[in-house]
């Protein structure tokens, strides 16, 4: 097992990371930019390291200043969070030359599934369900023409290497494609640094349905169930749950099946989601796979009892998973909410320091997060300050859970989205469990507005 775990990272998933190396008796070691230097994670770390200013490109994104944080303090292993470099296969193949264990998948995986075009290549031959689409990237107008005009409109322009709604157009008529090409084009380079850009066909109203797997480096793969994450805002991901009310048992077991076949097709190891939409007559397409923790891992802890941070842990250190996928087993619900620093109508990021903040425990509650009384939201980086994550014997108590909770938080100082999140658990189709991913602009329509400005980095 490793003795010292440096954390790639920030905000509450740095935290988060501490408490599972705390409970399996490693030390950490926090990085942090000027912005961060009195936050939580630096606080609790064993060790911590400056690598540079707020700026994200010149701190959290820095990889040889982390390289060299790891070195100095004689860190056996880096654990990247999600989010900054989370995704880079150039971190992890540093890590391997430097002797420094990454907690991820292995960097030709990463590279592979970062490439969206590769990634629908190698998932359709391991046999998961794909929509229709360009084979490849589509390299000027007239192909693009052809490819949609073979798979037919709607189409949606996906980045490559992209991710988070960047590079991504939704183009209903012929006239529209050249212009939203050249527009996703020129998000994908500024946002990836490659323009590259393909086509799948457009599914109105999905259902976004994720599978958790791990898999260790004896060739065991599982999976941790589904993730029902259709409430979303311009791709953004609210509010997750977990199970999805729209999945049987059997359709849990058989596309869970494909998936862990699928992953152990490409060597997967670590944890990693496997992304689908649903479409309204129950036909599932794969979407992507991201090699990394996600922000909503806490709902399926919950519903199996699983701690996928210290899975993640021991999985990098060489131990074989410590479940088989018999031992799994799928109790109660589970609903997350993400608390954003950001204006509930108008979406505008609110920055500044919170002056009072208090969540309410109880029964069944989780508070994952980095803000406390006096401490200071940051403009530099992504505006999530908690995650509220509540657990019930059923969906109906989970919610109730949830809105007690929220109903009791108290955020002073900064406007937070807790009135957005309170109005979509009041809404009967939430209730009923009919959800997609046009949810928000249907009963919402102030939350298709674009938002007056945006932090500065995604973490």
């Amino acid at each position: 097992m490793f003795k010292k775990i440096l954390i790639a990272n920030r905000g509450e998933i740095a935290l988060r990371v501490i408490v599972a190396c705390r409970e399996l008796g490693i030390k950490t070691v926090a990085v942090y930019s000027e912005a961060d230097e009195n936050s939580l994670h630096v606080r609790f770390a064993d060790e911590d390291v400056c690598i540079g200013p707020a700026r994200s490109a010149d701190s959290y994104l820095n990889v040889p200043a982390i390289i060299s944080a790891a070195e100095i303090t004689g860190a056996d292993a880096i654990h990247p969070g999600y989010g900054f470099l989370s995704e880079s296969a150039y971190l992890a193949e540093v890590c391997e030359a430097c002797h420094i264990r990454f907690i991820g998948p292995d960097p030709n995986v990463i590279r592979l599934m970062g490439d969206k075009a590769r990634a629908r290549r190698a998932m359709k031959k391991a046999g998961l369900p794909m929509l229709p689409g360009s084979d490849g990237i589509v390299e000027g107008e007239e192909k693009a023409l052809k490819v949609a005009k073979d798979i037919g409109y709607p189409v949606i322009i996906k980045a490559v290497a992209g991710g988070g709604g960047r590079g991504m157009r939704v183009v209903r008529a012929p006239e529209e494609l050249a212009r939203s090409l050249k527009t996703a084009n020129r998000e994908a380079e500024a946002a990836f640094g490659v323009g590259d850009v393909y086509l799948e066909k457009y599914v109105e109203s999905p259902r976004h349905i994720e599978f958790q797997i791990l898999g260790d480096h004896h060739g065991n793969v599982i999976h941790l169930g589904e993730r029902e994450c259709s409430i979303q805002r311009r791709h953004q991901k609210l509010i997750e749950e977990a199970p999805s009310v729209a999945l049987t048992e059997k359709q849990r077991r058989k596309l869970g099946a494909t998936v862990v076949e699928a992953a152990r097709a490409v060597q997967y190891t670590n944890a990693g989601t496997f992304e689908f939409l649903m479409d309204p007559g129950g036909h599932f397409y794969f979407l992507e796979a991201n090699t990394r923790l996600q922000v909503e891992h806490p709902v399926t802890e919950f519903i199996t009892g699983i701690d996928i941070v210290k899975e993640q842990i021991k999985i990098a250190a060489g131990e074989r998973l410590s479940v088989r996928q018999a031992d799994i087993e799928f109790r109660g619900h589970s609903i997350e909410c993400r608390i954003n620093a950001e204006d509930p109508v108008t979406f505008t990021p609110s920055p500044g320091v919170i002056h009072a903040f208090s969540v309410p425990g109880g029964p069944g509650v989780r508070v994952d997060t980095f803000a406390h009384s006096e401490c200071t939201v940051s403009p530099y980086y992504d505006s999530l300050i908690a995650k509220i994550i509540t657990y019930g014997r059923d969906r109906t108590e989970a919610i109730a859970r949830m809105k007690r909770t929220l109903e009791m938080t108290v955020v002073d100082g900064i406007k937070t989205t807790i009135p957005l999140h309170l109005k979509v658990l009041a809404e009967p189709d939430f209730i009923a469990g009919r959800l997609s991913t046009s949810f928000m602009e249907r009963y919402m329509p102030e939350a298709k507005k674009p938002a007056g400005g945006k932090l500065a980095e995604s973490a």
